[in-house]
């Protein structure tokens, strides 16, 4: 199986957008972030985290020094659903009431809350996720920056980053972005092909997301990040090699990739369910996979992550955080954080989020802490899919023998004394972090 887009909620995890990815993630990416499949799950078995069920009170969390904090706003409001997301959005006929000003009221609220809770740590990275943050408009995205700030110090090189839909972007929406103190912008593209957007349910015109891009580096954005998915029902290599050309005539820095992955409950599901669009294939994705690879690669951008390539310092800081063991709140509908030894995640709908913060508490859903084993999966796990690969130090002593094997057999390179993913290796990441960990 290629490298896909992992469904979770969380750039947000178990509603993430991302792969074992933003959250650019979507983030997952995702009202829920980097929050990666364990336990009895259809990952591999790697034992169960002390779960509690909705608590009255969430436990004080209490920040580790010395890793990188960020801070991830969830935005739910979307016009209209794409046909394969599940991720934790509304649309219009959805929100029972609930509205952009009560959710940034909401939002402001959790935020002052966070900042009170840990005390002043200093962030190094922001990411407005969604949902469509877009369609917020540039005068509420600054005030969800100001929100930030007020509950948080950011620190002097702090990376800021909304994601947005082409289509409710403009020259002047990107100048006010960056005059409120953005520094990078991920667009959602997934394909220049018009038969591929529909398939995807997807509103934009074709030519609109480099178009956007381009807008948004004649703004003064230095980073800017397209988004494709590949492997969808009816693309043909054509279709796709003309996207990764798009991408790359606009002049971006980054570019993420995922694999179509059709998810339980979406749209695109009961399609393929009633026969009317075949399931992607497996071969398929993967053949995609490598063409997206050879040419990003011979224009310059090379993998870090499994999903996400960039020019030499265009990585997205917020996600490297994630997938470097690093801590963050998530504020918003459904987003999840991650402090100390604790994850925790919002309740979903806005306006239940809302009436919550409005009386006085904190809109949590769960938690489960981690302990030691539950924290190596994760970061042998996330660690395996980067690009510098995983420290041997890491791995247990049985890991390291497995991890050899797979050298053996080509799905990993020893270098430096790491374990580094080889280009088969990629495409069957989850089943080699699956080869690697302890029972």
């Amino acid at each position: 199986m290629p490298p896909c887009h992992q469904g979770h909620g969380g750039q947000g995890a178990d509603d993430q957008h991302g792969s074992y990815s933003a959250m650019g993630g979507r983030s997952g990416p995702t009202g829920q972030t980097l929050r990666p499949r364990q336990g009895n799950s259809a990952f591999c078995n790697t034992g169960v985290m002390s779960v509690s069920p909705v608590p009255a009170q969430l436990p004080d969390p209490t920040a580790t020094p010395g890793t990188a904090f960020g801070v991830y706003v969830h935005v739910p409001f979307c016009a209209s659903r794409c046909g394969y997301c599940d991720f934790n959005t509304y649309t219009a006929g959805e929100l029972r009431g609930a509205t952009p000003d009560g959710w940034l009221a909401a939002v402001r609220d959790e935020l002052a809350l966070a900042g009170n809770m840990l005390g002043g740590i200093a962030v190094d990275s922001v990411f407005v996720g969604g949902g469509t943050p877009s369609v917020l408009g540039a005068s509420r995205l600054a005030d969800v920056l100001d929100a930030v700030r007020a509950g948080f110090e950011l620190r002097n090189d702090v990376e800021i980053t909304t994601e947005a839909n082409p289509e409710s972007t403009s020259p002047e929406f990107f100048d006010d972005l960056l005059a409120a103190g953005y520094n990078r912008v991920s667009l959602g593209m997934q394909s220049i092909s018009a038969r591929v957007l529909a398939v995807l349910d997807r509103v934009h015109s074709p030519g609109r997301a480099p178009a956007a891009a381009r807008e948004a580096l004649v703004a003064g954005f230095t980073h800017v990040n397209l988004d494709l998915i590949y492997g969808t029902p009816g693309e043909s290599d054509a279709d796709l090699l003309a996207s990764v050309e798009a991408v790359l005539d606009a002049g971006v820095d980054h570019v993420s990739a995922y694999g179509l992955v059709v998810e339980d409950g979406t749209a695109l599901a009961r399609r393929v369910r009633r026969g009317e669009v075949a399931a992607p294939d497996d071969d398929v994705l993967a053949h995609r996979y490598q063409l997206i690879d050879q040419r990003l690669s011979a224009a310059g951008l090379h993998w870090y992550e499994v999903s996400n390539w960039s020019r030499p310092g265009g990585q997205c800081r917020h996600n490297e955080g994630y997938w470097g063991g690093g801590q963050w709140w998530g504020a918003g509908p459904g987003a999840h954080s991650f402090v100390g030894d604790l994850r925790w995640w919002n309740v979903k709908h806005p306006r239940t989020y809302a009436d919550s913060l409005a009386r006085g508490g904190i809109a949590v859903g769960g938690f489960e802490r981690l302990d030691g084993r539950d924290r190596h999966t994760e970061q042998v796990l996330l660690g395996i899919r980067l690009g510098r690969g995983l420290a041997a130090a890491v791995l247990t002593e049985a890991e390291r023998s497995r991890a050899w094997d797979a050298v053996s057999t080509g799905l990993l390179r020893h270098a430096d004394d790491r374990f580094i993913l080889t280009d088969r290796g990629r495409l069957l990441a989850d089943a080699v972090v699956c080869g690697l960990l302890d029972d």
